[in-house]
């Protein structure tokens, strides 16, 4: 009886059958090696996706970039809108500072031609003696205005609105002179003489109440109207005046309205006479009317008659006559030039 073969001994395998092997040596067929109890094939290992993560981080660069690009276009329009509309804005700004300008000079031209048209109605009364006639301090005041206002067209425009009324007031005061020297609306001695020398400037009106110039004066003049002799109605029909007398107190009421209209002049004058305006005013009647005196007489019938004394009781020498001559010789509108 043969001996047991070896464990693993393929020549004692039973029933196990050696394969015919071609000739020569043969590779042997691979095999796979399992760890020992592995009943199961093993699950294949999957490898790392790097395409897709690299994919996913372009993608993410790209979206950054198109983000950071959009906001650089963004902001470059916006500061080109903001470039275009400073822009505009100062086109506006300048063509309104044009047209502020070209308002302005219009303005100024205007004005200039409303002082011309001032002037050309101020030289025909150079030379009357009456110089508050032309009040050169507010034509000065105009032409100073319009300097200060030189920059604003609503305030020029004033200015100019300014000129031409006080022009129309003087217009309007020449022409109502004018007519006043032609006619003798009372028909009295009173009217006669002022519109003689006042040519026509100078009106006389009769005070029915009160005697608005005292209890004693026949005629008196205001300063607030200077220009006007206010009569009283007591002296029309009166046994003690003779025209030659109302004449005599309308030369005496006469020299109060230069005395008003020329303060300046008038101040030095009255120095001659002690401050006195109404022995002043006696001794402006005494030089320029012939013949006039203060003490008159006033016949009543072939026997009888009154004794009237017109006046302030005072008749100047001829010292202070020559100061009246003097001082109409200074009186009057005299033609000025007046810049701004």
């Amino acid at each position: 009886m043969s001996p047991n073969p070896a464990p693993g001994d393929p020549s004692s395998a039973e029933g196990d059958t050696t394969a015919p092997t071609a000739l020569g040596s043969a590779e042997p067929a691979p095999t796979e090696t399992r760890a020992p109890g592995d009943d199961h094939a093993a699950a294949p290992r999957s490898r790392p996706r790097r395409s897709t993560v690299i994919l996913g981080s372009g993608l993410a660069l790209l979206v950054v970039a198109a983000s950071a690009g959009f906001f650089w276009l963004s902001a470059q329009l916006a500061a080109s809108q903001k470039q275009i509309l400073d822009q505009q804005q100062q086109i506006t700004d300048q063509q309104r500072e044009l047209e502020e300008q070209r308002a302005q000079l219009d303005r100024k031209e205007q004005f200039g031609a409303a002082m011309q048209e001032l002037y050309a109605t101020i030289d025909p009364l150079v030379g009357l003696p009456y110089a508050s006639l032309v009040p050169w301090s507010e034509v000065e005041g105009f032409a100073h205005s319009a300097w200060v206002h030189r920059e604003s067209v609503v305030t020029m425009e004033r200015d100019i609105t300014d000129v031409k009324m006080f022009t129309t007031k003087l217009a309007n005061r020449v022409e109502a002179a004018r007519s006043m020297a032609s006619t003798n609306a009372t028909g009295s001695p009173w009217e006669a003489a002022l519109d003689s020398l006042g040519h026509g400037w100078v009106t006389m009106t009769y005070d029915e109440s009160n005697r608005p110039c005292g209890l004693e004066a026949m005629a008196c003049v205001s300063s607030a109207d200077p220009f006007v002799v206010h009569v009283s109605s007591d002296t029309r029909d009166t046994s003690t005046l003779t025209d030659w007398m109302r004449t005599g107190v309308a030369y005496h009421e006469y020299s109060h309205v230069l005395q008003f209209t020329n303060p300046e002049a008038t101040a030095s004058a009255l120095t001659a006479f002690g401050g006195n305006a109404e022995t002043m005013a006696d001794c402006y009647a005494l030089t320029f009317l012939d013949g006039w005196t203060l003490d008159h007489v006033v016949p009543i019938d072939s026997s009888s008659y009154w004794e009237v004394s017109v006046g302030y009781g005072y008749t100047c020498d001829d010292a202070q006559r020559q100061v009246i001559r003097d001082w109409v010789g200074s009186l009057g509108v005299q033609k000025r030039t007046v810049s701004q």
